[in-house]
């Protein structure tokens, strides 16, 4: 009986896999502030010259350097596990995988993409980083790998996880990096935001603000912003997961795969394990592809396909995607990865497409989804993770219902161990689920009239 699936490092993914080059229906372009699509060089003071060939790239394969393969190898490749445990608790026939993506050094899947964009910014001959972080594990995946290569970091950390998680502050200062509080009193994005609502709890559109701000005013230019996840190089980085995920599957001896299942904020985590699975779908594949995300921030199951800016300040360009409203400030719950009012372009055109299903659970749900985990598995899912796991005990609690086999590949995307002041609350009973109003979304979508329309376009195959 095998619990573990391993690759050697040999045997690792050689490059990266682009959904941009097979979706189909092509994306639409980023516009700038008057309407018009965006060049390449438009993004230049924001990032590197060759990371901005990968995010307007429409290549389908693209090498990972050697040098990236060789810092990727201080944990990958990951292991791909079998959740036993947890499907004979369930009584399911579903054969349940999960891909664990917590053996990073930072905990979670995010140093698949920091380290790629730290080692590119420095080929780039670019000396520092800023970034925003919600829960953390971006602002410690990316001081991580600065610290590999020798580059400052700066991270701006939405300030109810910085309240609710020190010791992610922590992590960033161990390996080198700078935290504060966002908003903070040190842009001027961050001070408008605390002038107009000095108790805001934060959110990552203010974090992503304040973040570019400090690399766009950068007087020695050598400054540039670094992204966690939404933009499709982020998205490409991650694919490395689902590549690997499948020669692991082929080892176990699976054939086919029936629902690929992650949770979504931005999307890096859920494209990484999906988007090679997408391509099998767009090709004829029967797969449901499943993100999933706190009913609290519902980006992909209630908000709209628009055109809308990544940060609060609207510093960035006009993307297209599902998007609650660049003013929106996500009710509190310890999720913070999953508290951003947009999502990828890439997920969202493919849930246009329809070969996307996205879901939206509540916290308490998911907390007592990561608790079964913990108590079947052993490992304690970040709370992230949970929304991940609900889903999936959904998929294969219907399995059982119509008895019928299935195979669900899940992305066990970071471990909760620094997350346990939620758990803790959760135990406790006290913490409680948020709705979002329907008049609270209107009043923030009703800033979006003026913008430029996001046309969804879709080939209606699926």
């Amino acid at each position: 009986m095998t619990t573990k699936i391993f690759l050697t490092e040999q045997e690792m993914p050689r490059q990266w896999y682009n959904l941009a080059a097979d979706l189909p229906t092509p994306l639409l372009p980023p516009l700038g502030p008057d309407g018009k699509p965006i060049s390449p060089d438009m993004l230049s003071a924001v990032f590197p010259g060759n990371l901005i060939e990968q995010e307007v790239s429409s290549q389908r394969w693209i090498d990972i350097p050697e040098e990236v393969l060789e810092l990727l190898c201080l944990w990958r490749p990951s292991p791909l596990y079998r959740a036993r445990r947890l499907e004979a608790a369930l009584k399911t026939p579903a054969r349940i995988y999960y891909k664990n993506e917590g053996v990073s050094p930072a905990g979670s899947h995010k140093p698949n993409t920091a380290v790629a964009q730290a080692w590119y910014n420095k080929q780039f001959g670019i000396k520092r980083l800023s970034t925003e972080t919600g829960a953390g594990q971006w602002g410690s995946a990316l001081a991580f790998a600065c610290s590999l290569l020798g580059l400052e970091c700066k991270v701006f950390m939405v300030r109810i996880s910085y309240e609710q998680k020190p010791y992610r502050r922590l992590m960033m200062e161990a390996w080198g990096g700078t935290c504060v509080a966002s908003p903070s009193p040190e842009t001027q994005a961050g001070r408008d935001i605390l002038a107009r609502y000095p108790d805001t709890p934060g959110s990552l559109g203010i974090a992503i603000s304040e973040a570019i701000e400090a690399a766009v005013t950068d007087p020695t230019g050598k400054t540039r912003y670094s992204l966690g996840s939404v933009l499709n190089h982020v998205m490409l980085h991650q694919t490395i997961i689902g590549l690997e995920a499948k020669k692991q599957l082929e080892k176990a001896g699976e054939k086919k795969v029936d629902a690929v299942i992650a949770c979504a904020g931005g999307g890096s985590n859920f494209a990484g394990i999906s988007f090679p699975f997408v391509l099998d779908k767009i090709h004829g594949a029967d797969i449901q592809i499943i993100p999933v995300e706190p009913a609290s921030c519902p980006t992909m199951t209630r908000a709209p396909f628009v055109y809308d800016h990544g940060d609060t300040a609207r510093m960035t360009p006009l993307l297209p995607m599902h998007s609650l409203g660049h003013a929106f400030v996500p009710a509190p719950i310890h999720a913070g990865g999953l508290r951003y009012h947009g999502m990828s372009p890439l997920v969202s055109q493919g849930i246009v497409e329809g070969l996307i299903t996205p879901r939206a659970y509540q916290q308490l749900r998911c907390y007592e989804a990561g608790v079964l985990w913990a108590r079947t598995e052993g490992f304690i899912p970040a709370p992230e993770t949970c929304h991940a796991i609900a889903a999936t005990i959904d998929v294969a609690n219907q399995a059982r219902e119509e008895a019928k086999e299935r195979v669900i590949l899940m992305n066990w995307s970071g471990h909760g161990l620094l997350d346990l002041t939620g758990y803790q609350k959760f135990l406790a009973g006290e913490l409680q689920d948020h709705a979002l109003p329907e008049e609270e979304l209107a009043r923030n979508l009703r800033l979006l009239e003026a913008l430029p329309r996001a046309d969804a376009r879709k080939t209606g195959r699926w």
